[in-house]
């Protein structure tokens, strides 16, 4: 089948059109009234069609602040949506100190992710102050959850371990069996 410049030219501007028609249609009002009723999957939901412009037109400052309603409810995914906005600057100030404060909460919670990543803000000081043996707990606990991550977190770890005295060391392996106690997660190697 030939297409004429002209029919191709039409199809492109067909398509650009609707795409910006599904841009900027409103999100489903059924997700919309859960996350304005306190549902935590229905906030995260929005704050990420949001921040990805699903069904609507990109906007971090709203992604941002639907991030923060299930954040506040304890919902580790939308901690880490939220710190990324904050380091990145997306929506909000620019703030390392906060984005490391919202990895925290989702690291407390478990999460493998979160837990790398402030091991590498600890090993380089950013958001938090510089503290190698705080890098290894943190890369320490990530690595003890299996996932696609744990080899290099391991090696984080490992990294971290060469940086530290024995006595630290020590001490930061007795926090992290203490926390993987404490905070039993399915797929860890404890």
């Amino acid at each position: 089948m030939k297409l004429s410049w002209s029919g191709w030219t039409w199809t492109v501007t067909a398509a650009l059109a609707l795409a910006a028609v599904a841009q900027t249609a409103p999100i489903d009002p059924a997700l919309l009234a859960r996350a304005t009723g306190g549902d935590v999957a229905a906030q995260l939901a929005v704050g990420e069609a949001y921040e990805q412009g699903e069904d609507v037109k990109p906007d971090y400052a709203k992604a941002a602040e639907w991030y923060r309603k299930a954040a506040d409810q304890k919902n580790p995914e939308a901690q880490i949506h939220l710190a990324a906005l904050y380091r990145d600057g997306r929506g909000v100030n620019r703030d390392m100190t906060e984005a490391a404060a919202w990895y925290r909460k989702a690291a407390e919670l478990g999460n493998a992710s979160a837990q790398g990543t402030l091991g590498v803000l600890y090993s380089v000081g950013q958001g938090v102050p510089h503290d190698d043996v705080d890098a290894y707990y943190w890369f320490a606990l990530a690595a003890a959850l299996k996932g696609p991550e744990q080899e290099k977190y391991a090696s984080n770890r490992q990294s971290m371990a060469a940086r530290i005295t024995a006595d630290e060391l020590a001490g930061a392996q007795d926090r992290v069996a203490k926390w993987l106690a404490a905070h039993k997660r399915p797929g860890t190697t404890n």
